[in-house]
């Protein structure tokens, strides 16, 4: 195990699990954003910017959050074979598999990286009343899906050195 491998998991694995823990309030935002929405709907007039704005600060949460829960393990497994199986036959199936999300993840960040090009050079706007600048939600969707990449990386890293036997502990935990 390289000492760039353990360097790497490590500053990762806190800069994904420091966003993360930030992000997880989020929720409150977005519950305040409802709450003002139902308000304002019942007393006052509709808000034209409540729904487009809790879009995007639930697109926010659960892109900013997804590298999190990668580290936490939070993510749906299908146990029915894999529960049974030793850490190092997990270990082996992980590192396989890491590498599909891995390059999912490179086609996704490219996608996104063009799309907030194009946000950014025509001034893109959302096709609501409210007519938002679209590039700060994409550039959010590009930051959130380079981190879950980063993880993904992160994670294959762990497995190999979980293969070659070798515990990295993460303080953070």
């Amino acid at each position: 195990m390289s000492r760039f491998m353990i360097r790497y998991i490590r500053i990762v694995d806190a800069i994904n699990y420091r966003i993360g823990r930030v992000v997880m309030y989020g929720i409150f935002v977005i519950i305040g954003i409802l709450l003002w929405s139902s308000i304002s709907k019942t007393f006052f007039l509709p808000s034209l910017w409540t729904l487009e704005m809790a879009q995007f600060a639930m697109v926010a949460y659960y892109i900013l959050g997804g590298p999190y829960s990668l580290q936490l393990g939070s993510n749906v497994r299908m146990d029915l074979l894999y529960g049974s199986w030793s850490d190092r036959r997990k270990a082996w199936f992980d590192a396989f598999t890491v590498l599909f999300l891995i390059f999912y993840l490179g086609v996704l960040l490219y996608g996104a990286i063009e799309s907030t090009q194009y946000a950014l050079e025509y001034d893109e706007r959302s096709y609501s009343a409210w007519q938002p600048y679209m590039w700060p939600i994409k550039l959010i969707t590009c930051i959130g899906f380079l981190l879950m990449l980063l993880q993904a990386i992160s994670e294959l890293f762990k497995d190999i050195a979980k293969i070659k036997g070798i515990e990295i502990s993460c303080p953070m935990k």
